[in-house]
């Protein structure tokens, strides 16, 4: 993953039946129905690091969810406990690789000094941790010093969950806590992972740009511009994608999720809140949706 997909991680989105058809229909809040459906469900691309403030200023969002009987998302997140657990395990970096013998020494004393200003512990205190797990770091942290607005409250997803509990609605997770572990820490050697991390050190610039697009086209509810920031490198990007990495953060989480939406909806009408940046695109939700002979339609 580059430094963008990195930046984005955490995100993920989907796009329409047509790159001029999405960029018309800026939305992050779609309607699906027909194929069968009694009643409609909806499918919202949430912003992990978005501030739940910013769910008032979607027209038709809280209806929406009041008109459905179950929440679908990524992952349920009830038990965070087991994932705290399972997490800090598999961050953990191997025993037989140090960042001694992944970095030179300029490379150490720039990861140490981001980590020292960033958390106030040096590397020494973060070692045991994988390149991967101190790259998502950064940039949440990152992030909430760049939008100190955003450095409050639980994510958007764990809001929908949460009132849906509160409803006594059934939560359901399309995927397994192995799942988001496996893309988060393992689709990468951990070489791969140390270079990625530095990459994104080493050019900052790029690291604040992309983050200050990735925040102001969520704000416009732009699925468009997202997905050409996640999806197109630039010709001069330092460290590109691997088609293995991209398509395990988006496309093959996609397709395993369209396998199981259609019988989740038939089942009862469906609030679905899943990241962004796996709603647009020829592989993304809503794409994928039509094809299977839904009307999806955004709400507007």
């Amino acid at each position: 993953m580059n430094p963008r997909t990195l930046l984005i991680v955490i995100l993920l989105i989907l796009f329409s039946w047509s790159l001029k058809s999405v960029a018309s229909e800026k939305s992050l809040l779609w309607r699906i129905s027909g194929n069968g459906l009694e009643t409609p469900s909806y499918l919202f691309g949430t912003h992990h690091l978005m501030p739940i403030s910013f769910l008032n200023t979607i027209q038709g969002l809280n209806e929406a969810f009041e008109s459905t009987k179950q929440m679908v998302g990524e992952l349920d997140m009830y038990d965070m406990t087991a994932l705290q657990i399972q997490m800090t395990h598999r961050a953990l970096m191997p025993p037989n690789l140090s960042y001694e013998s992944l970095l030179n020494a300029e490379e150490l004393a720039l990861l140490n000094n981001t980590l020292l200003s960033l958390t106030g512990a040096g590397l020494d205190q973060w070692s045991t941790k994988k390149p991967a797990m101190l790259s998502n770091m950064i940039t949440v942290l990152l992030y909430h010093h760049y939008f100190p607005e955003t450095n409050s409250g639980i994510s958007m997803d764990a809001y929908f969950q949460q009132k849906a509990r509160i409803r006594l609605r059934p939560v359901i997770g399309l995927e397994t806590i192995d799942h988001q572990l496996y893309v988060m820490f393992d689709v990468s050697s951990i070489e791969r992972q140390a270079f990625l991390l530095m990459c994104k050190l080493i050019h900052p610039d790029l690291m604040r740009e992309t983050l200050h697009q990735l925040h102001s086209m969520y704000e416009v509810f732009d699925l468009h511009g997202l997905y050409q920031l996640w999806a197109e490198d630039h010709p001069d990007n330092p460290c590109p994608n691997t088609d293995c990495e991209r398509n395990a953060l988006n496309r093959d989480r996609n397709i395993r999720w369209l396998a199981q939406l259609p019988s989740i909806m038939q089942e009862k009408s469906s609030f679905i809140a899943v990241g962004a940046l796996h709603l647009p695109g020829e592989n993304g939700l809503l794409q994928g949706l039509r094809r299977q002979g839904f009307v999806v339609k955004p709400v507007q």
